[in-house]
């Protein structure tokens, strides 16, 4: 059984599209149809088909953290007491509903969980490990790395 997605094959102008959206994802439809060499309505609906296949999951305004004071960024590796479906889910619910972590990824190796936060400052991080996630009694150990200077941060995926 295979899905829309997954029996559809992207072809170069629906690259062009997802590249150009990525780019600048307020372009009018008339901008894009003018950027991939389309017209109008095949553009349309060739965007409307890549959001329905999911190709395309959501639009988003990004916000610089340091204009928002913001911009201590700390990547948290959480281990684990146990590590189950039931565990796992009540982690990750919970990682849901936390608002200074930006990205939560599980991971193979010696941890199980890496997160991307946002903090004001290394006090309000300290806090934050202090009162939000020392309530999970399930984390069985922290490792924290300090961003001290972003390299490179690329939205999206290259297509």
């Amino acid at each position: 059984m295979s899905t829309e997605t997954e029996s559809y094959k992207l072809d170069e102008k629906d690259i062009d599209i997802l590249r150009a959206l990525q780019e600048n994802a307020r372009l009018t439809n008339k901008e894009l149809a003018s950027k991939v060499h389309l017209s109008t309505t095949p553009t349309y609906e060739r965007v409307k088909r890549l959001e329905r296949q999911g190709f395309i999951r959501q639009y988003a305004t990004i916000i610089d953290a340091d204009k928002v004071n913001l911009g201590f960024t700390v990547f948290c590796s959480v281990k684990l007491r146990q590590l189950n479906n039931e565990k796992a889910n009540a982690f990750t619910a919970m990682m849901e509903d936390i608002h200074e972590v930006t990205e939560c990824y599980n991971i193979s190796g010696s941890f199980d969980y890496l997160l991307k936060v946002h903090a004001r400052d290394m006090r309000s991080y300290q806090q934050f490990l202090l009162n939000v996630l020392g309530k999970h009694d399930n984390i069985s150990s922290l490792e924290s790395t300090f961003v001290m200077e972003e390299v490179k941060h690329q939205y999206g995926v290259s297509v």
